[in-house]
């Protein structure tokens, strides 16, 4: 689409960063990373008992699954940079915030 905006086409073999830095259009994907990883901080310091902080932490129906690989959860990509205990982690700010851009 950006490459459309800007009137290039394939063949000119211009990298896909020089364009991105022409257009100042935001990575979608890079941007909900970013979000997601924010919101999940913020979750983890709510003090009160709201049904944010119990569907998150909830881990899912009792009994048997599926036959397969389990689905993707909400906060499995959240767990593989800051750890199985990302709840406390996320309690302190400059740690959480230092561990923001390795997540995005």
């Amino acid at each position: 689409m950006e490459r459309s905006m800007m009137k290039i086409n394939k063949l000119q073999k211009i990298p896909h960063k020089i364009i991105r830095k022409k257009t100042n259009v935001i990575d979608a994907l890079n941007y909900a990373q970013k979000l997601k990883w924010k919101w999940a901080g913020h979750v983890a310091r709510m003090t009160d008992d709201r049904w944010t902080i119990r569907t998150t932490a909830w881990p899912g129906p009792v009994g048997y699954g599926k036959r397969g690989r389990p689905h993707t959860r909400w906060a499995d990509d959240i767990t593989q940079i800051a750890g199985r205990d990302w709840v406390s982690v996320a309690r302190d700010r400059s740690t959480w915030q230092s561990l923001e851009e390795a997540f995005t």
